[in-house]
């Protein structure tokens, strides 16, 4: 259990500091081992008083359901940081939600949020490599899905075209 617990410490470490490398769709996933791991760390902390430590543990939750590979996880760790955004005012945390909260987004498919979440995060530090790595991939899903869409639609107007020639014969 410490060993899990200490993966993920190790992970999330190495992933704000940037040492995670690759392109921006392999992000680490988290199962729901490490996730359960976590909330036990959480219920925990719940029963000090060490508020520092409460905190620490919010955040890897939140890290680790952002990871998750089940979109109730996703939006449950989206949940959490939301909540925790407002009341931070330390520009290191806040660049670290509001950076998990836009890959949440991404990951469920809303890439606008996304993007508004990611350009609120490079705000509080423009040079953070790993934030304009999110934003490139955010992005370019936008063109894809844009791209896509433009398909669609001249794919329907040909196939209603071809339609009306047909009926006018």
């Amino acid at each position: 259990m410490d060993a899990t617990i200490g993966k993920v410490i190790d992970s999330v470490s190495g992933f704000f500091s940037g040492a995670a490398s690759g392109s921006a769709d392999e992000f680490p996933l988290c199962d729901t081992d490490i996730i359960s791991g976590c909330e036990k760390e959480l219920a925990e902390a719940q029963k000090g008083q060490d508020e520092g430590l409460k905190k620490e543990c919010i955040m890897r939750l939140s890290w680790a359901l952002v990871h998750s590979k089940t979109p109730a996880d996703i939006q449950r760790g989206i949940s959490m940081l939301e909540a925790s955004v407002v009341s931070d005012t330390s520009p290191m945390n806040l660049r670290e939600k509001l950076y998990l909260v836009a890959l949440g987004y991404y990951r469920s498919g809303d890439f606008s949020r996304s993007r508004e979440c990611i350009e609120r995060c490079l705000e509080v530090e423009p040079e953070w490599g790993q934030a304009q790595t999110l934003k490139t991939a955010i992005e370019d899903r936008i063109v894809k899905d844009g791209v896509i869409g433009v398909g669609i639609a001249v794919t329907a107007v040909g196939v209603v075209a071809g339609i009306a020639a047909a009926l006018l014969r």
